[in-house]
């Protein structure tokens, strides 16, 4: 795929994304510690949730230079607007929880591949994250067809909100 035709040059990308239960505001190398302490503290979770299966990352811990070298990079994709990753922020202490992942399809029948996860101690969120993050995507972002992994939802489940 032509990642310069991602998205729309007129689409405006959404700043950010607030509910009750966690903040999403773009990924930046300013979160290098916090994001760090977060996935190398729950790779097997990550590596256990959907849409995870067979892909490089996580594998293993690296040094905080590589990841804020990652950090960059996910930071430079969403300038150039041929990638958008969402850290995701629990709204009262402002820690890391998780992140979203929205690129450029993987597989054809697809306009975007999104993935999220959120760290093994508040595995909860999981399905909450994954349906605002759906709804998300219908309501403010120009694709129609995404590939994001279905979460089965917990018994007695609330709202996602």
């Amino acid at each position: 795929m032509d990642t310069s035709t991602f998205v729309p040059d007129d689409f405006q990308v959404p700043p950010a994304l607030s509910t009750e239960r966690f903040r999403l505001e773009p990924l930046r190398r300013r979160h290098n510690v916090a994001d760090h302490r977060a996935w190398t503290a729950s790779i097997d979770h990550i590596k256990s949730t959907p849409g995870f299966a067979g892909r490089d990352w996580p594998d293993q811990p690296v040094s905080l230079q590589e990841n804020a070298a990652y950090l960059a990079e996910h930071e430079a994709d969403f300038s150039a607007r041929v990638g958008f990753t969402y850290t995701v922020l629990d709204p009262v202490t402002s820690e890391v929880i998780g992140c979203v992942y929205i690129y450029p399809p993987r597989q054809a029948g697809y306009d975007v591949d999104v993935s999220s996860w959120v760290v093994a101690e508040r595995a909860e969120l999981d399905a909450p994250l994954h349906d605002v993050v759906r709804q998300w995507l219908a309501e403010d972002w120009p694709f129609t067809a995404p590939e994001y992994a279905d979460r089965p939802s917990p018994a007695g489940s609330s709202s996602p909100t």
